[in-house]
């Protein structure tokens, strides 16, 4: 995994700055997004592995599948993945793009998933709390898992934090076990 993301860095960088430049960050974000869509697909994925395709081969056939949700400079960014033999790391590319989107908006994907339905003064709460804590905007989303007993887990990024009745149930397993 690391070595895809290693290989993918250099093109998600160069995206974004291309993005940056001419102020179109959603814009790419929207291409990346539904390129990396595709790319994964299995029969997508047979058409980038065929050594019999040429590399133009190879990217008139993706950038026709994609149509007119490529810009002629995503275009062009396909036709450098396919001539590189890159196509197959759209995928990362595309994370890779989101976390720099990311970090140049200030903000970041908070997922809360609570044990039952909370209200939307607590949330405000929390998205308040985790602003000032993160010092970044909050992008969140919501669920419930009635399996965690009470309390929450707030995924934000890499950061997990675990207040739940399951969790702090497994924590304490766990010590009893050692």
């Amino acid at each position: 995994m690391a070595e895809l993301t290693t290989l993918a860095r250099p093109y998600a960088k160069a995206a974004f700055q291309s993005a940056l430049d001419d102020s179109a960050l959603d814009n790419w974000s929207a291409m990346l997004t539904t390129a990396a869509a595709v790319s994964s697909e299995q029969s997508v994925i047979g058409l980038l592995t065929d050594p019999a395709l040429s590399t133009d081969s190879m990217a008139d056939a993706f950038v026709g599948l994609l149509g007119d949700e490529l810009s002629d400079k995503g275009q062009n960014f396909i036709r450098l993945l396919a001539e590189n033999k890159r196509l197959i790391l759209l995928p990362a590319i595309s994370s890779l793009f989101h976390i720099l989107k990311a970090n140049q908006e200030k903000s970041i994907d908070v997922d809360i998933t609570t044990a039952f339905e909370v209200s939307s003064e607590t949330l405000n709460n929390l998205v308040q709390g985790l602003k000032a804590r993160l010092a970044r905007e909050i992008n969140l989303s919501t669920s419930v898992d009635n399996s965690l007993i009470g309390g929450a887990v707030i995924r934000a990024g890499d950061t997990v934090i675990d207040s739940s009745v399951r969790g702090k149930l497994v924590k304490l397993v766990e010590s009893m076990n050692s």
